[in-house]
């Protein structure tokens, strides 16, 4: 399943997570745990905030990944789907709908 994750750090916060941040190596970077996997992420500075897409079958692996991350921001998951899974989505609501509607 995959999740956004979203952040958003306070002022105060800010510039300490940006030095942990870059002192990082790539490597340790892209490290999310085992049986989590970084589809893509993206910050935005000025907002102090960012989005990532992570995928994983092990909600506790993903939640430990953020517990590292979580005393410095406030961090909102929530379940998404791609546009593949959105148009078998579709097709079942409609599907349901009309069954449901007699259409």
């Amino acid at each position: 399943m995959k999740f956004k994750v979203e952040w958003k750090m306070g002022g105060e916060a800010f510039l300490g997570i940006l030095d942990k941040w870059s002192s990082m190596t790539p490597e340790q970077r892209a490290d999310v745990g085992d049986g989590v996997t970084m589809i893509g992420r993206w910050h935005d500075t000025n907002e102090r905030s960012g989005v990532a897409i992570m995928e994983t079958t092990d909600l506790a692996a993903l939640n430990r990944y953020l517990s590292q991350w979580n005393p410095y921001m406030d961090l909102h998951v929530s379940p998404v789907l791609d546009d593949e899974e959105t148009a078998a989505l579709a097709t079942d609501v409609l599907a349901d709908h009309k069954a449901y509607h007699g259409g």
